[in-house]
Parts: C-alpha cells; structure tokens; sequence
C-alpha cells in the first residue's frame, strides 16, 4: 500500500470522543477520509479494526504495516505530533502533565458522573441530580482556574481545552437552565467560545452516514 494513502476516521458527529479526534485532525490539517458511523449499525470493517466498536477509530495505512489508534488521546496527539500549528501541545513536562491530570479526571471521573446525570434510567436512578452536584464541584474548580487565565492550558487555547470541551459542552446540554444559573462566569464563557467558534463549526457540519461498499 502507497504511504500516501490517506488516513481514516470513523467518526459519530455527536459523540465527544470523536468530536476531540475531530478538532485536533482539523487543526493540524492533516487530509484524512472521514467516514461518519451509524451506531446501531456499525460497519463491519470498523468493527475489524477495533472489536470494542467505539468511536473515533483511526486507521493508518503504510506499506510498512497499518495502525490503529482507537483512543480518541492517542489521536489527538498522533495529529498534534505531525503538525501542530496553533501550539495546541504543551512546551514543558510540567504543563503536559498538568494536561493529562486535566484530561484523566474528565476521563475518569467527571464522564463517570456526566453518564448518570445524563441517563439515569441506564444506572437505575430515579435522577441524576446527586452526580450532577458531585459533577459540579470539579466544574467550580475549572472556573476558578479559567479566572487566573483565559484557557485551561494558559495563556491560549490546548489539548486539555480541545479534549474537555465537548464533554463539558454534552454536561451543559443536559439541563442548559440549570448550567446557567451556576455561579460559574468563566466557565460559561469559556464554553461559549468554544461553541461560537469556526474549529467547532467546521468540525461539526453533518456527514451522510458511510456505507460498506458505495
């Protein structure tokens, strides 16, 4: 296979995995197939990529050997890697680790929470308040950050600005009355940046699902 073929995402418009893959593809720049995913009816050959059967999956095709990356970090920083031209990736060890300690706890235990605020029924809970409250503390942490600087990563936008957004963004639609009345300013305009800007329209615009063998 040429080293020239280009790379493939199977991607889900609204799932916030896919969306971080989607934003650090796009500003890096890189060409790349976008191959959009209906998830009740997975394709067969994303499936024999990656049996989890998640999204994004990335598929790198090389005369030397293919790889898959199906973690949506691990395709945000194979991107960033290639090219970088906003500066997304921190320049020190000290802020790279400050990124992923961001980015592990919205992993862990932030998106732990998000899921049963989000579908309580699937966690047999009659609401999602409680996690939506225990949810809510980290949330106040990140607008005190946001208050001693504009962006997570600092002085401009990052990885852990580009890899929390899109959850942070699936909390707030959950309830957005309740999300605004917060005491949380920075936050909220934060967010609000992010969905008003160009990287966030252009990584949304709608795809028509892909179909094995079109």
């Amino acid at each position: 296979m040429p080293d020239t073929a280009l790379p493939i995402l199977y991607s889900f418009r609204r799932c916030p995995y896919a969306m971080r893959a989607r934003l650090a593809l796009h500003v890096s720049g890189l060409a790349h197939e976008h191959r959009e995913v209906v998830l009740k009816h997975k394709p067969a050959h994303m499936l024999a990529l990656s049996p989890k059967g998640t999204v994004p999956v990335l598929w790198l095709r090389a005369s030397s050997g293919d790889q898959i990356l199906d973690q949506s970090l691990d395709i945000m920083l194979w991107a960033l890697r290639q090219h970088d031209p906003l500066a997304w990736l921190a320049d020190t060890d000290q802020a790279m680790a400050d990124a992923q300690a961001l980015i592990a706890h919205n992993d862990g235990p932030f998106k732990y929470h998000l899921d049963r605020y989000k579908y309580p029924n699937r966690s047999g809970l009659e609401s999602g308040h409680a996690d939506r409250d225990l949810a809510a503390v980290w949330l106040q942490s990140l607008d005190a950050r946001l208050q001693a600087q504009p962006f997570l990563a600092g002085t401009h936008e990052g990885l852990a600005d580009a890899a929390l957004a899109p959850f942070i963004r699936q909390f707030a639609h959950t309830d957005p009355g309740w999300f605004a009345a917060q005491p949380w300013p920075n936050l909220l305009a934060w967010l609000a940046r992010f969905e008003a800007s160009e990287l966030f329209k252009a990584i949304m615009h709608k795809h028509a699902p892909w179909q094995e063998g079109a």
